[in-house]
């Protein structure tokens, strides 16, 4: 299209007051917000402020927080090392080595030998616990996540299934997998049994 074409239109900046161009309007409107919340603490007993560790935060039902292995009923990790969890982990900062399970656990074929999560690296979206057939993988309500150095914010196994010994009553497990049917599959919990 040329410059000169009869139905190209030419825009000019508005014009802007002196107000508009010190932002007078804007930094009205900032202090206001910031009048609003001196006057809601000052006179209105609106804490803004929480005085942790002495007070400690309650985090919504909805929060993710450190990932946990679960447990079955038997004291071993659920986890079939399927690899989905890390498959479908955007951040891929879950790392499984699985092998053969013992002839002593005839309810699977294989169990993770390594189980690590990057800690630093997740972004905590819950993919994972959602790709998990046997919800062995959960994120927990804990918020309070610190290390000294990066290799102590690397979760393994044995750091993993502490966190489920430590969240176990205060966070029952979210999912139960039902039993297994005749034929060895799942069944759902409201479908007769056939």
């Amino acid at each position: 299209m040329r410059a000169d074409h009869p139905k190209l239109k030419k825009l000019e900046p508005p014009k802007l007051t002196l107000a508009d161009r010190f932002f007078l309007p804007q930094v009205a409107a900032g202090l206001l917000v910031t009048g609003r919340h001196i006057f809601g603490v000052a006179f209105q007993d609106k804490a803004i402020t929480v005085q942790y560790p002495e007070v400690q935060h309650v985090p919504s039902p909805v929060y993710r927080g450190v990932h946990r292995l679960n447990k079955d009923e038997e004291g071993r990790p659920k986890c079939v090392a399927c690899m989905l969890c890390a498959t479908a982990c955007p951040a891929h900062c879950i790392d499984i080595v699985g092998a053969t399970a013992p002839e002593t656990w005839p309810d699977r074929e294989k169990y993770p030998e390594s189980f690590v999560i990057d800690e630093l690296r997740c972004i905590y979206c819950g993919m994972c616990e959602e790709a998990c057939p046997v919800e062995a993988i959960e994120l927990t309500g804990l918020y309070d996540l610190t290390g000294l150095s990066r290799e102590e914010m690397i979760f393994d196994k044995t750091k993993l299934l502490s966190v489920f010994d430590a969240t176990r009553d205060a966070e029952p497990m979210k999912y139960t997998t039902p039993p297994p049917g005749p034929s060895g599959q799942t069944q759902l919990l409201d479908s007769p049994i056939a």
